[in-house]
């Protein structure tokens, strides 16, 4: 190497060496004019920049900012001197007594704006919102659309890992090497809720963040501490209240969420690129005692003592991506979430979850305690190891893709804990609740004169029940894909909950194990259970029914095949006809509504002729009718008994006021739509003629 330099030396002759030293002379005098010049113009040109701020606050966000005092303070420090924020119109929303910050010099040569120092004192952020009006909604708002942009090329679309990119260069660029900040308060304030949060002193030296947070008045108190290093992008924080609970009021008091914990820790590990197209974010998220609270997630407390989450977030041209290697570990349960959204060119939503091959029982020793009440207890053997897959194109909701796999080594439950799922085989009582409120006991067995043995019921009404409720019930392990995955299509094209996935075994579940409350938990509940009893075989499929169809609901007060073919018909559940098991399949989803299909001479009304023609045509394309070319089934065979017939009405428009209270076309349309997944499509009144 020496010997290379020594050689190129001796070729440099004097008069390039001269030339050399006048061009590198001529670039430094020029350097520093330019510095000198800029030095010079500073101050002008801050001016300049600051009012072109204002004027563009002003007009795109109906923002006003004021600046008393605004001057460079050193070579590259500009310090701020009584800076106000208010929207037009709207209460001040920040106000800042005192402020100096200061560039770096060498990243600015290449265009990067990055603070080496930043000094604050006294500040006060206020969120006021009254009514429906806030000092802070400008933040979500467009800007205004009257203001004349001059006429720019059309761009191409921006790459997310692009945009991603900046967003993360924004805010780590604006993360100090060294900060002083004193006196920050923040204060949210609206017509039922007052939360302030106070900072009296947070410090950044060298990278390294301590800092103390005051909540309503000392009312708690937070340490926050860890490492900033935003050129290397990566950032380590930890939350914690010197052995005292973290509670977040302002969620409770909003929402109704209790939200606590002892510890919470972050980190992001790495930013980087891949073929220069995704951008990539590894990172950790740890939590001790995390405590949740909410009516509508579950009745207790849920404690998750420990978890911990090992994330990679991949970012590309036109998707965001929660990579398949990130993993959730609450105990020894490992859980490996996979989420995908993409923009283009379709709109579209993959999940997924994995989960190693595991004792079956760390599974539910993993359950934070008041998560599962029903399922405490438990104690099972074996392995187990789980994976869904799902995936929806906004398109074509109807090609949505659900599959959920839990392949099992030698699983076996051992004892049962509180849900005690085995009782059911025997005669047990049974509770209905109307309106959150217990209705009667129900005996379930031969010492109630109501309970019908299964092979005492007619065949018309089982066959009935199956084909509109859950046609594969006796091949099902207690859930039917096609019907998650018609659910899901349906749903997503109605934008809200219109129809539900559940098989007759999770019905049963739903009413016999578990308590009445609408709780997201009770519904994952419910789906451990029937994995439970069907993997296990711990009741057989005829005594589910059985106990299925002596229990449900019929009419008001009517519980049970055996009272509703007495009250309906003034007959025993074995006498029903093909006719009268149709109808009474049809008001199973809503039994109460029940009497609004007949007319006042017993028959039925003729808008639930076309549910007739298609359940019937069904059940004789699978051979559990018999073929019928007028399309009616029964229809017209069919009388209620006649204490229950409407009163015959005065005139054609009281007729009309006894019509049923629900859409029941829009019904018809949601049994089809499963029914013909499930058989095929086609249209079976045509094939049977």
């Amino acid at each position: 190497m020496n010997n290379w330099f020594s050689r190129f030396l001796t070729k440099i002759t004097k008069k390039q060496l001269i030339i050399a030293g006048i061009v590198a002379g001529v670039l430094l005098v020029a350097g520093a004019i330019a510095l000198a010049v800029i030095y010079h113009k500073r101050e002008n040109l801050l001016t300049t920049a600051l009012a072109r701020i204002q004027s563009t606050m002003a007009e795109r966000y109906q923002v006003d900012l004021a600046i008393d005092t605004a001057y460079f303070s050193g070579l590259s420090t500009v310090t701020f001197q009584g800076v106000t924020l208010t929207p037009q119109g709207r209460e001040q929303l920040m106000k800042v007594r005192d402020m100096s910050v200061r560039v770096r010099l060498f990243p600015l040569l290449v265009g990067n704006i990055k603070f080496g120092q930043l000094r604050i004192y006294d500040t006060d952020l206020t969120l006021v919102k009254k009514d429906s009006v806030s000092n802070y909604d400008f933040i979500f708002r467009k800007a205004d659309s009257t203001v004349v942009e001059p006429e720019v090329k059309a761009r191409p679309e921006v790459s997310l890992a692009q945009a991603a990119n900046r967003m993360l260069n924004d805010v780590l660029y604006k993360i100090p090497k060294d900060m002083e900040l004193r006196n920050f308060s923040f204060s949210y304030r609206d017509d039922s809720t007052h939360q302030y949060i106070r900072i009296p002193k947070a410090d950044v030296d060298r990278g390294s963040l301590t800092s103390a947070v005051f909540l309503n008045d000392n009312s708690a108190a937070w340490q926050v501490s860890g490492t900033l290093n935003p050129d290397r992008r990566q950032l380590s924080i930890k939350v914690h209240a010197n052995g005292k609970r973290i509670a977040i009021p302002l969620l409770e008091r909003k929402f109704g969420l209790e939200l606590s914990f002892d510890t919470l820790e972050t980190r992001l590990r790495d930013v980087f690129w891949t073929n220069n197209e995704l951008l990539h974010f590894t990172g950790e998220w740890a939590v001790k005692n995390l405590t949740i609270n909410h009516r509508r997630i579950a009745e207790e407390d849920i404690v998750f003592p420990d978890a911990h989450m090992d994330a990679e977030l991949i970012v590309g041209n036109s998707h965001v991506e929660l990579a398949k290697k990130t993993a959730v570990t609450v105990k020894k349960l490992t859980v490996h979430p996979y989420i995908r959204y993409t923009t283009a060119p379709n709109e579209t939503y993959a999940l997924g979850i994995e989960t190693p091959e595991m004792e079956a029982q760390d599974l539910f020793d993993a359950f934070p305690k008041g998560l599962f009440t029903a399922l405490e207890g438990i104690r099972v053997s074996g392995k187990i190891q789980y994976h869904l897959d799902a995936f929806l194109d906004t398109d074509n909701p109807d090609s949505v893709r659900f599959n959920s796999s839990m392949m099992q080594d030698n699983f076996k439950v051992n004892a049962w804990g509180n849900a005690n799922i085995p009782k059911i085989n025997t005669t047990f009582v049974y509770t209905p609740y109307e309106n959150e409120k217990p209705v009667r006991d129900i005996v379930v067995g031969p010492e109630n004169p109501d309970f019908t043995p299964i092979g005492q019921i007619s065949p018309y009404l089982k066959n009935a029940i199956l084909t509109t409720e859950d046609p594969s019930f006796y091949s099902h392990n207690g859930f039917v894909e096609e019907a998650i995955r018609t659910s899901i299509a349906t749903n997503y094209k109605a934008r809200s909950f219109k129809r539900g996935g559940s098989t007759i075994s999770m019905q049963l579940v739903k009413n016999v194990y578990l308590n009445r409350n609408k709780t997201m938990v009770r519904k994952l509940e419910e789906i451990l259970i029937v994995w439970l009893m069907e993997s296990t075989r711990a009741v057989s499929k005829d005594r589910m029914y059985e106990v299925y169809l002596n229990i449900i609901e019929w009419g008001r007060n009517v519980y049970g095949i055996g009272e509703a073919a007495r009250y309906y018909f003034s007959k025993q559940p074995s006498q029903l006809t093909l006719g009268e098991s149709i109808y009474l399949a049809s008001i199973v989803p809503r039994p109460k509504t029940g009497l609004y299909a007949f007319t006042y001479y017993g028959g039925l009304k003729p808008y639930i002729s076309s549910y007739f023609r298609y359940i019937g045509n069904i059940m004789a394309r699978r051979g559990l009718a018999p073929a019928d070319s007028t399309g009616s089934y029964g229809f017209y065979a069919v009388n209620v008994r006649e204490a229950l017939r409407p009163d015959k009405p005065a005139s054609a428009d009281t007729l009309q006021l006894q019509m049923p209270q629900r859409n029941f076309d829009g019904e018809l349309e949601e049994i089809r739509g499963l029914l013909d997944r499930i058989f095929g499509p086609g249209d079976p009144e045509e094939e049977l003629q």
